[in-house]
């Protein structure tokens, strides 16, 4: 299959090479789909070693230590959940940065007060504070997974240029 370079992966992998920083995922409704998006890219693997897709609750225990206390008391799609899986990918993969991921994509699943769309992400940094922060995106289970991996990847982004960078376009 061939398929186009995301320019956001090439983006991240450059940056992260020049930085010299490493990165992981924790990927819950993208199923694997950042990952992939990196290691498309020729020398990823001198930035990325590690992708965690814990799509079941007892593999986000397992894998990266999220307990189920914190997923039964606030459900997989949370903030809580989602900070938990980042700083367990980055703990589990020794990087500098792991971006987690847990989401409704439907086109089943969502409710009222978590409708289809809705993503959590956890950004973790080795020497920082994690962030979470909530989207709800639009279109079908295709768009919304897309649409999570460009935002992953901005973050990523963002987090390794540092606090005054220019958002991306």
């Amino acid at each position: 299959m061939n398929r186009a370079v995301n320019p956001k992966a090439a983006q991240l992998v450059s940056l992260a090479t020049a930085r010299g920083v490493t990165v992981a995922t924790a990927e819950s409704c993208t199923g694997g789909m950042i990952a992939a998006a990196i290691t498309d890219i020729a020398g990823s693997s001198a930035v990325f070693g590690y992708g965690f897709v814990t799509y079941a609750n007892a593999a986000k225990a397992d894998m990266l230590t999220v307990s189920i206390r914190v997923i039964e008391e606030h459900g997989a799609v949370s903030e809580p959940v989602a900070r938990a899986m980042a700083e367990g990918a980055l703990q589990r993969a020794g990087a500098d940065y792991a971006i987690a991921v847990t989401g409704i994509a439907g086109p089943d699943g969502g409710s009222a007060g978590k409708p289809v769309g809705t993503v959590w992400f956890g950004l973790a940094r080795r020497c920082g504070i994690t962030h979470a922060e909530r989207r709800v995106f639009p279109g079908d289970r295709t768009a919304i997974r897309a649409a999570t991996v460009d935002h992953a990847l901005d973050m990523l982004i963002m987090s390794i240029k540092g606090p005054d960078a220019e958002p991306n376009p």
